[in-house]
C-alpha cells in the first residue's frame, strides 16, 4: 500500500498473515463492520429520537449507526481523493462513535460524573477502549483481550484527541489504556493528529451538520421560513458563537447565515411533498459536495496528493468551517434547546445514575459474563467502577431502559 509501511500495518498482538488478497486495512474495515459495538449503534439516538418524527414510513431519523455509515461514505471518498488508503479512512469513520453510551452526549455527561473516581468518561476514549480491549476478536498473552487488534495506522486514524484528560475536557485515552496508546503513537510528536484522523473528523462534522438539519426539518422542529426572520437568525448565530464558532464574531456569522439561507437550493418551504423531498435531497447533496471539495482543493493546493499519516494537515477554509458550524447551530437552536428535550435529558441522566448503583450493588452477577472476570480481578474500587461504566456504556438507549426496569423490579 503506497504511503504505508510495515510499521503502519503492525498489530498490537502479532497474527498470522491471513488472506494475501486482502490488505491489512481491508481486514480492519471488516473487523469493525462485523463488530457488536457497531451493531449497537443502530439503537443509539443521534439527535432526533425515533418518536419525534411521525411514523408514516417516509423518513426515519438517523441513529448513531446510520450517521456512522454516512460519515464513512464521505470519509472514504475524501480519503481516496487526497491519496490516503480509502479502507483505512472508512474504518476510522465507522469506528469514531463506537464509544458513545446510551442517550448520546447526555449519557456521556452522566457517565463522566459517575466515573470521576476512576478517571472520568469520554466517548472518544471509550472508542479506543472498545477497539483495543472490550470487543471480542483476538486474545493476547495470558488470555487478555486485544479487542479487534487493528493496525497501528487504523487505530491512530481513529484518535481525534490523541492525549489524556490532563490536556483538556476532550481526550482520547484513559490512563489504564496508556500501554496500547503508547504503542500506537510510537514516533509521533505529542498531540499531533494524523492526516487520516483529520479527514475522519471533518467527515463527521459534514455528515452530522447536514443530516441533523435534514432530520430537524422532518421532525417539524424547524420550518425554513423561520430563518428568514433577522431576529431568529441572530439567536441562531448567538448559539453558534457559544458552542461551535468561538473564534468568530457575530457580524461574520450573520453574514454567513444570510448567504446560506438565500442560496437558490435552500428549501423555501418544507411540507414533505415529493417536490419538497427532492429539493431537500438536492440541497443536502450540494452542501456535502461543497464542504468536501472546499477542503480537498485547499489541501491539495498546499500539499499535493498522496500524503499520509503525519505528513500533512487537512485544510478547511474558514468560510466553509463557519457554514458547517452554523448548520450545527441551527439544529442546536431548534431541536436541542427545546424544553421537552431538556426534561427528557434530565430523566435519562437520572436513569443512568440509578442503573450504576444497581449494577454495582449486584456485581458481578449484574454484569455481562465477559466483564465479570475484570470486576473480580480489579485491584480497587476505582477499577471496579470502571468495569461498571464499561457495562453501562455498552448499552443502547432501549437496553438501558430495559435493564433499569429489570433491576428495579428486584429491589
Amino acid at each position: 500500500m503506497s504511503g504505508y509501511d510495515d510499521f503502519d500495518q503492525a498489530r498490537w498482538v502479532p497474527e498470522p498473515a491471513g488472506n494475501p488478497e486482502r490488505s491489512a486495512f481491508e481486514r480492519d474495515r471488516a473487523r469493525v463492520l462485523h463488530s457488536a459495538a457497531l451493531r449497537r449503534l443502530a439503537a443509539k439516538t443521534q439527535v432526533v429520537g425515533p418518536g419525534e418524527i411521525p411514523d408514516h414510513g417516509r423518513h426515519i431519523p438517523r441513529t448513531r449507526l446510520t450517521h456512522s455509515l454516512e460519515c464513512a461514505q464521505i470519509g472514504r471518498e475524501m480519503g481516496k481523493a487526497l491519496g490516503c488508503d480509502p479502507d483505512l479512512v472508512e474504518t476510522a469513520c465507522l469506528a469514531h462513535d463506537l464509544g458513545h453510551p446510551p442517550f448520546g452526549h447526555n449519557g456521556e455527561k452522566a457517565l463522566d460524573e459517575l466515573a470521576r473516581r476512576c478517571g472520568g468518561f469520554e466517548g472518544n476514549a471509550q472508542s479506543l477502549r472498545l477497539l483495543t480491549r472490550l470487543e471480542a476478536k483476538v486474545l493476547g498473552a495470558g488470555g487478555h483481550s486485544a479487542g479487534l487488534n487493528l493496525t497501528r495506522a487504523t487505530l491512530d486514524s481513529s484518535l481525534k484527541y490523541p492525549w489524556t484528560a490532563v490536556h483538556g475536557p476532550k481526550y482520547g485515552v484513559y490512563l489504564d489504556d496508556l500501554p496500547v496508546f503508547e504503542w500506537i503513537r510510537q514516533g509521533v510528536p505529542e498531540g499531533r493528529v494524523s492526516f487520516e484522523a483529520q479527514i475522519m473528523d471533518w467527515s463527521d462534522d459534514v455528515a452530522y451538520s447536514v443530516h441533523d438539519l435534514e432530520d430537524a426539518l422532518h421532525s417539524g422542529h424547524l420550518t425554513p421560513r423561520r430563518l428568514l426572520d433577522p431576529g431568529e437568525r441572530r439567536e441562531v448565530c448567538e448559539r453558534t458563537l457559544k458552542y461551535y464558532a468561538g473564534d468568530s464574531g457575530m457580524d461574520e456569522l450573520e453574514e454567513t447565515l444570510v448567504r446560506l439561507v438565500t442560496e437558490p437550493l435552500w428549501p423555501a418551504r418544507f411540507e414533505e411533498t415529493m417536490a419538497d423531498l427532492v429539493a431537500l435531497k438536492s440541497f443536502t447533496s450540494a452542501l456535502i459536495g461543497r464542504f468536501c471539495l472546499s477542503a480537498q482543493r485547499a489541501t491539495i493546493a498546499a500539499y499535493g496528493r498522496g500524503r499520509t499519516r503525519h505528513r500533512a494537515d487537512l485544510i478547511v477554509p474558514r468560510d466553509t468551517r463557519l457554514e458547517c458550524a452554523l448548520l450545527k447551530g441551527v439544529t442546536a437552536h431548534y431541536v436541542m434547546s427545546r424544553a421537552d428535550h431538556h426534561a427528557n435529558q434530565a430523566r435519562q441522566r437520572e436513569l443512568i445514575t440509578e442503573l450504576a448503583s444497581m449494577i454495582m450493588l449486584g456485581a458481578p452477577g449484574t454484569l455481562e459474563p465477559a466483564l465479570r472476570p475484570a470486576f473480580a480481578d480489579a485491584a480497587d474500587d476505582a477499577a471496579r467502577l470502571r468495569v461498571v461504566v464499561d457495562q453501562i456504556a455498552s448499552l443502547t438507549d432501549v437496553s438501558a431502559v430495559a435493564l433499569h426496569r429489570t433491576l428495579s423490579s428486584r429491589c
